[in-house]
């Protein structure tokens, strides 16, 4: 098929792609295209069962997240789009869809699935034309395709799987590789569209706008709306959305059979549209873009979601409903001795973040549930659960940051604005100075190292290693997922006598005889004996010359071949979370959070060197050094 020039047919209009994916980006940008970014919050849980095959699977994802940017755009971002993109790729082998893996086993699962094998990428695309009209409803009109490329993987061993794994490259490809990448290395050979398993087939998208737009002209050969087969029409007015009848069973066959029941909730991590991705300078005069005012907007609006889930925490909502689901809110108000009218706002206020789930019982009230996310992190008794560290979000980064503004001026932390004390020692006067304080510090530590802990001991083969030293290990939950992880090896936690005396609080209920717990000060003790170092949150506690006192204490009791495993924020590539995390330490403590090439010059000075990092997509990531 010839092409005709097709991407200068939507010179003018407002092209949206309805994904944030880099690849993508990049793909669309060299061909010239010029489109905003609008990531959809249509969440990829549709029951993999209910498609006879994977394309359908592909291509009906792709269809749900345009058409839901589309009928979300002129109502959040203020305009409606003229085209809205979605995409969907996917690997599928031996009959199974492997999307992108949760965590690094399941991307050794799929992986090992692929090894020696030929298996077929898919991309589903679907693009979505809105009509406005003069009755301010708007028509949707629904195109969608697919796009099948086989790849054969070499057959790989377990270092190399391993290996690949441990770059971190895996955990957002589907299939758990980037072909354009480091993933290369797995190839044998492509048949079909090599950009399609990056992400996107341009040719055969080109192909399909060429079709709509230079097959659609009249008689007088001007050109004509552009016609689809089949079409899904669309009509929206106001708030309220009316779906072809084929289209509305299917979402709704759909929205059974996404997790926990749950239909179409917000994925947290994606409620920030994107800045506008056209390439052009926006002038300061220039009318305000809707995405960037709603970005401005969702930024300025984060701290009321933040106390929101703060609030829902203190007063155990989530474990309420835990117990008793499926009560309204004047029972979840008796139950949590407040007003009905503000458990209510509070209730919906969770509802829209995705943390409960609400419908209507037989008396027509609503009536609320925990979402797949209240159960897994919110309850303060799931196996995960965040609840201790948002409670001391709560109770003490909370009052800090409300004092950022001196922070910044002064360039120190706020506990004597926060509490009215002068501290030279933080921790000492600030956390462990009463039994209350000390638990409520202690819990929160014992959350962010539970959720953490897996993939920081996983992060690198320490199968080398027989004894480590947690410096500063608390409640020595980071230990036990190091035990848990590599069963040749011990851990000592060592900590204050404060800390270690209360520690017994947080045991697991069948200790672990290869954790054990000494009382002291790594400052000012001498450190016990071990081939591993685990510092895990303690060096951003301190200023540089605190951190280099430490290292020299622990160089001075390593041996070569050595380590020194760290796990903080890393500040390189400066993600919302990392420099927010900055300024977390600065409200709060003496030091910082610090790059990968920071910690490399500070450790080089110690005699630590063959550096690697791995960033985990937790709170943490993790950093070695070996001793030379």
């Amino acid at each position: 098929m010839v092409l005709n020039p097709v991407i200068s047919k939507l010179s003018g209009k407002l092209v949206v792609l309805a994904s944030g994916s880099p690849r993508r980006l990049e793909i669309l940008r060299n061909v010239g295209l010029r489109f905003e970014v609008v990531p959809s919050w249509f969440k990829e849980t549709l029951d993999k069962g209910l498609f006879k095959a994977p394309h359908e699977y592909a291509v009906e994802t792709a269809k749900q997240k345009a058409l839901e940017v589309a009928r979300r755009m002129p109502f959040k971002h203020l305009k409606t789009p003229d085209i809205v993109i979605g995409a969907d790729t996917i690997v599928a082998v031996d009959g199974m869809i492997l999307e992108k893996p949760v965590d690094k086993d399941d991307a050794y699962r799929m992986l090992s699935s692929l090894s020696g094998k030929e298996h077929s990428v898919f991309t589903g695309v679907a693009v979505v034309l809105c009509h406005e009209k003069e009755n301010e409803e708007v028509d949707y009109q629904l195109f969608d395709f697919h796009e099948e490329t086989k790849v054969k993987f070499a057959d790989l061993s377990e270092d190399m799987l391993w290996e690949y794994i441990n770059s971190g490259e895996p955990m957002d490809k589907a299939g758990g590789y980037g072909i354009q990448a480091l993933g290369g290395m797995l190839v044998e050979y492509v048949h079909g569209d090599f950009l399609n398993v990056v992400g996107f087939p341009l040719n055969h998208f080109c192909k399909q706008l060429d079709l709509i737009y230079n097959c659609n002209t009249n008689s007088a050969g001007q050109e004509s709306t552009p016609s689809f087969s089949p079409v899904h029409k669309v009509k929206r007015k106001g708030s309220k959305s009316e779906v072809g009848e084929h289209s509305s069973k299917l979402v709704n066959s759909l929205s059974k059979h996404t997790d926990n029941g749950e239909s179409d909730v917000r994925d947290v991590e994606k409620t920030l549209p994107l800045a506008s991705s056209r390439g052009q300078t926006i002038e300061e005069e220039s009318e305000p873009k809707g995405e960037d005012l709603q970005r401005i907007i969702d930024l300025m609006d984060g701290f009321k979601a933040s106390k929101a889930l703060f609030t829902a925490s203190k007063l155990c909502v989530f474990d309420l409903l835990h117990n008793s689901p499926g009560l309204d809110a004047a029972a979840v108000a008796q139950e949590i001795k407040a007003s009905v009218k503000g458990t209510e706002c509070l209730l919906e206020a969770c509802v829209s973040l995705g943390l409960l789930k609400s419908k209507e019982n037989e008396c027509h009230k609503s009536v609320y549930e925990n979402t797949g996310l209240a159960v897994r992190f919110l309850r303060s008794d799931a196996p995960y659960s965040l609840h201790g560290y948002i409670q001391h979000c709560n109770n003490t980064i909370w009052p800090l940051f409300s004092h950022l503004e001196s922070a910044v001026q002064e360039g120190t932390h706020q506990h004597e604005k926060a509490f009215g004390k002068k501290s030279k020692d933080v921790f000492q006067d600030n956390y462990y100075n009463s039994r209350e304080r000390k638990l409520r510090f202690m819990n929160a530590m014992h959350s962010i190292a539970r959720v953490t802990g897996t993939d920081v001991a996983t992060a690198f083969d320490l199968s080398s290693y027989k004894t480590a030293c947690d410096l500063g290990g608390c409640t020595g939950a980071m230990a036990y997922e190091f035990t848990k992880a590599h069963p040749g090896l011990s851990v000592t936690v060592f900590d204050l006598p404060a800390v270690v005396e209360m520690s017994e609080h947080f045991h697991p209920p069948h200790k672990d005889s290869r954790v054990s717990f000494v009382a002291g000060d790594f400052f000012n003790d001498e450190l016990p004996k071990a081939d591993l170092y685990i510092l895990a949150r303690i060096l951003h506690d301190w200023p540089d010359d605190k951190v280099h006192l430490l290292l020299s204490k622990i160089a001075s009791t390593c041996t070569p071949g050595s380590a020194v495993l760290i796990a903080e924020t890393m500040l390189d590539g400066l993600t919302p979370y990392s420099a927010l995390q900055s300024l977390n330490m600065l409200v709060q403590t003496e030091g910082s959070e610090r790059t990968e090439d920071k910690y490399v010059a500070m450790l080089s000075k110690h005699g630590f060197g063959n550096t690697r990092v791995v960033h985990t997509k937790n709170f943490l990531d993790a950093f070695i050094a070996i001793k030379m």
